[in-house]
């Protein structure tokens, strides 16, 4: 039981530390839009993927379920679940998801928090880049 919330502590606190670095890195003068910027960009949407999907992993293999497929608690072994979350994160994050897999109980604030999340890096990126070309 330990196992289970010490691993998700650990992976939120990567997650905060991942978009915090978005918000808060600072580039040297005229760079307005560039590999870094995008690269850091594309750096913190996977860092926050994995998180989540992660947490939903962790969860379920934990015997909480939080997903469900065609109205089942996720079938499959260990590597199939962990498969469906990340997929299900990916979905999350990046658009309004398919519907095949839905989150159930605690797993449906999780998903809230992660489109969340989604929905506003790219805002703080373009507001990041905004005062990094007004600095200059």
């Amino acid at each position: 039981m330990m196992v289970p919330i010490l691993l998700l502590v650990v992976v939120i606190i990567g997650i905060i530390a991942s978009i915090r670095s978005l918000l808060t890195t600072t580039r040297g003068k005229y760079q307005y839009i560039s590999f870094e910027n995008i690269f850091l960009l594309c750096l913190v949407y996977l860092t926050v993927l994995v998180g989540f999907g992660l947490m939903y992993a962790i969860f379920e293999i934990s015997g909480y379920p939080v997903l469900i497929e065609a109205g089942q608690f996720l079938p499959g072994s260990f590597g199939d679940k962990i498969e469906s979350a990340m997929y299900f994160s990916a979905i999350t994050l990046l658009s309004v998801g398919y519907g095949d897999i839905t989150p159930i109980g605690v797993g449906r604030w999780i998903a809230v928090v992660e489109a969340l999340i989604g929905y506003t890096m790219p805002a703080a990126f373009v507001v990041r880049t905004v005062m990094n070309v007004e600095k200059g």
